[in-house]
């Protein structure tokens, strides 16, 4: 007697939010066989859209995506297979391929770029096209230009100590700070092909009683911030008339002496405010990506400030249970992403209605969590520096509901390449990384204790 099978089927509503996938928004519902992964999957949206070019294509349900057959995950959630999901495709995220590293004589501690897609490119009056460029800064005291062929295009070298923040304000201005307790603002100039480029330091800032270990930039409002070991986050600007007159007591000996003597020598100048309140060394600052008025600052302490920058006061503090090493701003959910001493990366929520302090936590980091950047393409994506020697991309979109915290996993690894062929370093260890950031031209780039900057890019 023969048996006949049959597959199972479940109902799916595609939806997608996607800007980057040029394909209808929605479609469905639709009755696929259960027993459909991802992959398969994929190929069949693609073939119901008629797409000219198959896209790579992830999903997600119930704001988690789908790493298991469709069947597993309704075993594995407890529905039942008369129930329509709702699934959402999104465009899969391409590898990110190592690309090139840019050597140094010491540790790297500060990378940023510049593009005609970098937040500093917009300060541009010009159509001209805008040459990529990577500023890395360093512990040798300098900070360099580099181009996409790995040269060196212009060097800055007016700090007496370790560099440890380094920012593009324009494509004619830049900014760095470091152990030397002072901000340098530097003239950019890219020369012609042929030519020598130049970094002139045009403006000193005094202020910080210790080393300058973040800061970030406001281009629009010529404001900085600082976030600093004695335990302040200063305020600055970029414009030398408006600002005060720098402290005489934080001026080093010969520059008073220069003074006196009237030999020509940098404009020096103090900060708007030095805003107070951490109990221990303030480790990041940003803006709010919505509201230049009001900033948020991490530190030792186990703290996430609340900073209105037009009174100077702090209007909220939220307490964590481990030290902050760093702080991204994401404006789509409103969000704080801090990287912890702990090793995770906590998503807190500022606002005054929050009823929970974090809101998400990102697991996977074996060593302090000390640099974050957004992925320019998308809301949903970071990427994070580690001192266990690796950067993760992560999506925020990929939750895991457990008991008590909602938790995501990082979508890749980046790897150091100067680790290649060596034994995977043990948890906690590995070659640190101090920086990163993520351009939309040029890729994920990121500074570290191997004296490289690193560039590493998903290919189509």
């Amino acid at each position: 007697m023969e048996t006949s099978t049959t597959t199972a089927k479940v109902k799916i509503h595609l939806t997608t939010r996607s800007e980057d996938i040029q394909l209808p928004v929605e479609t469905g519902p639709i009755l696929v066989p259960t027993e459909l992964r991802r992959y398969q999957l994929s190929t069949l949206v693609n073939t119901l859209l008629e797409t000219v070019q198959p896209v790579p294509l992830e999903f997600l349900v119930n704001g988690q995506f789908l790493r298991t057959s469709l069947d597993e995950y309704l075993t594995q959630n407890g529905i039942s297979a008369e129930t329509t999901l709702n699934v959402e495709y999104v465009k899969a995220l391409i590898p990110p391929l190592h690309v090139a590293s840019y050597e140094h004589d010491d540790w790297v501690s500060a990378v940023d770029v510049l593009s005609n897609s970098a937040r500093a490119a917009q300060t541009s009056r010009s159509d001209d096209l805008i040459p990529e460029r990577i500023l890395s800064g360093s512990y040798d005291g300098t900070i360099r230009i580099w181009n996409m062929s790995s040269e060196v295009v212009a060097t800055g070298a007016a700090h007496t100590a370790a560099i440890k923040a380094a920012k593009f304000l324009s494509p004619t201005q830049v900014v760095s700070a470091g152990i030397d307790r002072t901000l340098r603002l530097w003239k950019y100039d890219d020369a012609a092909v042929g030519s020598a480029s130049t970094l002139t330091a045009t403006l000193e800032l005094y202020g910080h009683k210790s080393s300058i270990d973040n800061i970030a930039v406001h281009s629009p409002s010529s404001r900085i911030l600082s976030a600093s070991s004695d335990h302040t986050v200063g305020v600055w600007s970029t414009r030398k008339n408006d600002a005060p007159a720098a402290p005489e007591s934080l001026l080093p000996i010969a520059n008073k002496r220069r003074k006196l003597s009237n030999t020509t020598q940098r404009p020096q100048r103090g900060p708007l405010s030095l805003l107070s309140g951490h109990q221990s060394q303030v480790s990041d600052v940003c803006f709010d990506e919505k509201d230049a008025t009001v900033a948020y600052s991490t530190s030792w302490d186990h703290t996430v400030k609340t900073w209105d920058l037009t009174t100077s006061a702090c209007v909220d503090t939220r307490t964590t249970a481990q030290s902050l090493f760093s702080i991204l701003h994401l404006p789509e959910t409103g969000l704080l992403a801090t990287g912890t001493s702990a090793r995770h990366i906590s998503l807190i929520d500022p606002r005054a209605s929050a009823t929970v302090i974090s809101a998400m936590t990102l697991r996977g980091h074996t060593n302090a969590v000390v640099s974050l950047a957004q992925d320019p393409n998308s809301n949903h994506q970071i990427v994070s520096g580690s001192h266990d020697g690796t950067c993760r991309v992560w999506d925020l979109r990929s939750v895991k509901q457990g008991n008590a915290e909602k938790t995501g996993e990082s979508v890749y690894v980046i790897e150091r390449d100067s680790a290649k062929g060596r034994k995977r370093p043990e948890a906690g260890d590995g070659v640190k990384v101090f920086g990163v950031c993520w351009d939309k031209d040029v890729g994920i780039v990121s500074g570290g204790e191997d004296k490289q900057v690193q560039i590493n890019k998903g290919s189509q």
